[in-house]
């Protein structure tokens, strides 16, 4: 339970001003920082106001709540005290889900604050509380695990700021708010900066399945990334060239190089991959340069873990934008064709495909992690797609972020792009295999690759080289061990 909460002054200050002198009746938006559970404290960075939703409309709103002819009649300032918040709840937990896949570890959506009036607050609280715990299931990509949210309360009438936590249980009742202390001061500046470029190589085994439980790319590279998660948090960590101890302390400053190290052969996608019932395997391959933010009074085992878990968001975050996309291209297809060809399967998106029946050679682009400087030296992050430039992200930053427009190019991070060609996730077929590990020869494997020089290894063509020197490699050696032993018998000492 968060009992106090601190918050980075400068930019509360510069939120409070803009404010101020936007003479807004209200506004809601997100509460970007951290929640330490081990030191029973939150940490706010920031506050990104929501952008207007596609009909151009505020997501929060003042209503006057006039119930009968006598309140009509009563007093400006009685009027003023029946006001209540309109929320738009779905198009903020839109926003906070947005945002989330730009921040990196140590760095989340921990709540929203409003600005309001001290009347239409208190008539509001359930929609407040509910808005919260909307922002807290999509905001958490990798495991849902909050069960508490922050509500900061800006108040005009009279001046003042609040903050309350929220509890997030099924039931939302007015004792789901409870009031914490609530100081500013510097918090971004005491931040500790842990950088990691994560190489990973997944086989992810494809399994026979019935017509009524099609498992489509989308599928198993979804269980591949939550099976390895799992295996990742039992890595033992290097930083700085050095094996440390988790419940130790940072003590000293600047970027901290961080390295993870898996149980040799603790692989458990090499078994899955012998089963008899494998028709295929695909081959998921790359890197993920990740970012994580530990404050100084926090344990390293807190930035790992932060560490860990960003990486797997990445991953997530990727695949989610991929899958987005091939939901608008099917609504696309759907909406523009009439009817479908017999080999409807390899019009869908790829991710859309049941393996099972693909026969061809496919590729499918894979979204790079490029990095945005943001406050006191730390950075933010967006995902391009091959046909995407940086004024996308620029774009992205103003919207989302309601960051200045001016971005300068030369300090946008770009760690996971070495050559001019893209980041590629492409796949081979793997089906020539009939029944796996039976054949002499090596089929080619389903490729999903994340770095521009992960190559697909093993063609037909090298593999029968490999299998053909093999065999005559085993015969010469074998003539050559029948003659060694002919002639030690001849020659023998009598």
């Amino acid at each position: 339970m968060v009992k106090v909460v601190v918050g980075e002054e400068t930019q509360l200050k510069l939120a409070e001003d803009r404010l101020t002198q936007s003479a807004l009746p209200s506004q809601v938006g997100l509460v970007i920082g951290k929640l330490s559970s081990s030191l029973e404290r939150g940490f706010v960075f920031d506050l990104i106001p929501t952008p207007p939703n596609d009909d151009g409309k505020s997501a929060c709103s003042v209503i006057e709540n006039v119930r009968d002819d006598k309140k009509k009649g009563s007093k400006s300032k009685s009027l003023s005290e029946s006001s209540s918040l309109f929320i738009d709840q779905d198009w903020v937990a839109e926003h906070a889900r947005q945002v989330s896949r730009m921040l990196l570890g140590g760095m989340q959506v921990v709540g929203i604050y409003i600005w309001a009036s001290e009347s239409s607050f208190k008539n509001s609280t359930i929609t407040l509380c509910q808005t919260v715990k909307g922002v807290a299931e999509v905001a958490s990509v990798v495991k849902n695990d909050w069960d508490e949210g922050l509500l900061i309360h800006i108040s005009y009438s009279p001046r003042r700021w609040t903050c309350r936590n929220c509890t997030l249980a099924s039931n939302i009742t007015s004792s789901s708010l409870r009031p914490c202390d609530f100081k500013m001061g510097r918090v971004l500046t005491s931040l500790q900066t842990f950088r990691c470029t994560y190489k990973f190589d997944l086989r992810l085994p494809i399994i026979h399945e019935n017509v009524s439980n099609v498992r489509k790319l989308a599928d198993i590279l979804r269980f591949g990334i939550s099976s390895h998660a799992k295996e990742l948090e039992s890595a033992k960590a290097l930083i700085d060239g050095k094996l440390v101890t988790q419940d130790e302390q940072c003590a000293s400053d600047g970027l901290h190089e961080v390295e993870f190290l898996l149980p040799f052969m603790q692989d458990t996608s090499l078994e899955a991959c012998s089963r008899k019932d494998v028709i295929g395997v695909l081959v998921f391959r790359g890197s993920v340069c990740s970012f994580a933010y530990l404050n100084s009074k926090e344990s390293i085992s807190q930035a790992l873990a932060d560490m860990k878990g960003d990486i797997i968001m990445s991953l997530q975050c990727r695949l989610d934008i991929l899958h987005d996309e091939a939901e608008r291209e099917i609504e696309s297809y759907g909406n523009d064709g009439e009817g479908a060809s017999p080999d409807a399967s390899t019009e869908k998106p790829i991710l859309q495909m049941d393996l099972q029946l693909l026969r061809k050679t496919c590729s499918l682009s894979f979204p790079r992690r490029v990095f945005v400087p943001w406050l006191a030296g730390t950075y933010i992050c967006d995902y391009l797609q091959p046909s995407e430039t940086l004024e996308v992200l620029k774009d992205n930053c103003v919207e989302l972020m309601s960051m200045e427009a001016s971005i300068d190019e030369s300090t946008i991070l770009e760690p996971e792009t070495e050559a001019p060609t893209s980041t590629t996730l492409a796949t081979k077929s793997f089906w020539e295999m009939a029944v796996p590990f039976s054949s002499a020869s090596v089929p080619d494997c389903s490729s999903l690759k994340n770095s521009r020089d992960d190559t697909c290894r093993g063609s037909h063509s090298e593999s029968d080289k490999s299998v053909g020197f093999n065999i005559w490699a085993a015969v010469l050696g074998l003539i050559l061990s029948v003659l060694v032993g002919l002639v030690l018998f001849v020659f023998r000492p009598s």
